[in-house]
């Protein structure tokens, strides 16, 4: 049984809850295929060994104390090399922290950005 009600797409297509709607699954695709590799975006051998060094320095994670496994950029470095490689802009994460709360909040503060224009 469905936790939350089923929403309306832009589309005007009724998607189930947890669902996404055949226009953002294609949306997502073709957003997708326009972005660079992760190696053109500058994680590369260099950054391998940059981020293994400051996980042996810095094992938890800043937000729950487990294990970290991720270098998250503070600030997304959006291909601002220099902010790229600054060291005070790192923070590490683990994998359930990076990939759940840090992005459902950068992905607020993008559209609240959005909104303002």
């Amino acid at each position: 049984m469905p936790r939350h009600a089923p929403r309306i797409c832009g589309c005007g297509h009724r998607i189930a809850s947890g669902e996404r709607c055949p226009c953002e699954r294609r949306r997502k695709a073709e957003a997708d295929a326009r972005r660079p590799s992760a190696r053109a975006r500058g994680y590369d051998s260099q950054w391998d060994k940059a981020r293994a060094a400051f996980l042996a320095h810095h094992p938890s994670c800043a937000r729950c104390g487990t294990a970290a496994t991720v270098v998250d950029h503070v600030t997304p470095h959006k291909g601002d090399k220099r902010l790229f490689w600054s060291r005070e802009n790192w923070q590490p994460l683990c994998k359930p922290c990076h990939d759940g709360a840090k992005q459902s909040e950068e992905r607020r503060a993008r559209l609240h950005l959005a909104r303002e224009f």
